[in-house]
């Protein structure tokens, strides 16, 4: 597991990036750097918290205000975006590999995929189709 000081959004939080679209009092959001689909959007706690289910109540409920704020930016910023994939991944196994919580918001358009069907459920590619 990563040190604070060796964190990547920790550092992010410290440089007062110019890459932060927009913010509350514990959450910052950033562009992801290797995105899923264009305007795909990191939701990132200010405090080093190791995952998702570390977060505080205040946090839960800034990460979820900041969300909402995201997903009308986004529509607002591109009509085509027709859904989101939200997501966090929790702990190594779930393919979390940045060990500060994060929560993509992934938008989504008519033709990105072949078949969505089944979401995040793809996670597990064989699992995703039922």
């Amino acid at each position: 597991m990563e040190l604070e000081n060796e964190c990547v959004f920790c550092q992010a939080n410290e440089t007062s990036d110019t890459n932060v679209i927009c913010s509350n009092e514990t959450m910052i959001a950033i562009r992801d750097k290797y995105p899923v689909t264009r305007g795909h959007t990191l939701v990132i706690p200010r405090q080093h918290r190791g995952d998702f289910f570390d977060l505080s109540k205040e946090e839960s409920s800034d990460l979820i205000e900041l969300l909402h704020e995201l997903k009308q930016k986004i529509i607002d910023e591109d009509s085509s975006v027709r859904g989101f994939n939200v997501g966090a991944n929790c702990g190594a196994e779930a393919g979390q590999t940045v060990f500060h919580c994060h929560v993509h918001l992934v938008p989504r358009r008519p033709g990105d995929s072949d078949d969505p069907t089944g979401g995040v459920r793809g996670v597990i590619p064989h699992k995703q189709k039922y």
